[in-house]
């Protein structure tokens, strides 16, 4: 597997990079030749964070850790893609889809309690969709103490939601359509 390693607000070293490649190495196993990580590392005041990008059969394998200490970053972030393909194989195993192209599933072990797990709709929920700018929806989520907020954009009379990000900004989805 080629793995691209990157930095912002950081200076990678030698160092940093061969553990970042040999940790993202062992996932060598779960696919075909070809297969390319892409790895951030950034520093953001105490935190370390590692993001690791993956491509497989039209979509992305994605995780991102952050602690105090980069090294356990590193290994957090392994442990993360290893539970995701675990996930992945199982959704592709009862879809059949795309032929196993990238990922040579025989490597990857399933986890008991994905086995019998098929996710489900538990709960609908109605609402009167209110029109409102996007910094009163922030303030509704806020009020409300969730970490996201649909509502009537009043400036373009499309629903939006905002969410709250893992940095602690806000971020708005507006839908686009073809």
């Amino acid at each position: 597997m080629k793995v691209i390693v990157s930095g912002k607000n950081i200076e990678v070293t030698e160092a940093l990079k061969e553990t970042v490649e040999s940790k993202i190495s062992k996932l060598d196993k779960y696919f075909n030749e070809g297969a390319e990580a892409q790895a951030t590392l950034t520093v953001e005041k105490s935190r370390q964070i590692i993001e690791v990008t993956i491509p497989i059969n039209g979509s992305i394998l994605r995780a991102e850790e952050s602690t105090h200490d980069m090294y356990t970053s590193i290994d957090k972030v392994v442990d993360k893609l290893i539970k995701q393909l675990s996930k992945h194989k199982t959704k592709m195993e009862k879809n059949r889809i795309n032929n196993y192209e990238t990922i040579r599933f025989e490597n990857i072990n399933i986890l008991d309690d994905e086995q019998n797990f098929e996710p489900k709709l538990v709960k609908t929920k109605k609402f009167a969709l209110k029109p409102m700018g996007s910094e009163e929806a922030v303030l509704q989520m806020e009020l409300i103490g969730h970490n996201f907020f649909v509502f009537a954009n009043a400036d373009t009379d499309e629903v939006n939601v905002v969410y709250k990000r893992k940095d602690g900004n806000y971020g708005l989805i507006e839908p686009e359509f073809d």
